[in-house]
């Protein structure tokens, strides 16, 4: 794929989108392709995370050991947090079929935000709303479960 259609992916991504296109071109510039086909591991619960995964081609299951799940297809965002802070991975990541994913470093992504501070303001806004909108339902679903 080209530098342009990597963009066009990213741009598909909520998160990443809100960076701008500027951002968005050095992540697709900095960031690699990885391959992986049915029953490939990109990543297990414990490992420790130093990068988030978009994938481009093919699923995953994505899996925690409570049993939950969720296929993430492409244009999905894997292992967002990871871009923010280093932490150990909470689910395991299992191809479900062949499948390409883009993967950013960390380091590549903090450097990003660094170099455009109106990309990195846009981002905090959007996880304070995130993070607002979270303690907003608990206090909605504490307050049922209560009546």
């Amino acid at each position: 794929m080209s530098i342009e259609d990597d963009v066009a992916l990213l741009e598909r991504v909520p998160t990443l989108r809100l960076l701008g296109n500027t951002a968005l071109r050095m992540l697709a510039i900095g960031s690699e392709q990885r391959n992986f086909y049915r029953g490939d591991v990109l990543f297990n619960a414990g490992d420790d995370a130093d990068a988030g995964f978009i994938v481009q081609r093919g699923r995953f299951r994505v899996s925690d050991e409570s049993g939950a799940e969720l296929i993430a297809g492409p244009g999905a965002l894997i292992g967002e947090l990871a871009l923010m802070v280093a932490m150990q991975r909470p689910s395991t990541a299992v191809a479900l079929e062949h499948a390409l994913v883009i993967r950013i470093a960390r380091s590549l992504f903090q450097r990003v935000l660094e170099s455009d501070a109106a990309a990195a303001g846009r981002l905090r806004d959007e996880f304070a709303n995130r993070t607002s909108q979270i303690a907003s339902d608990i206090l909605t679903a504490g307050a049922k479960l209560n009546i």
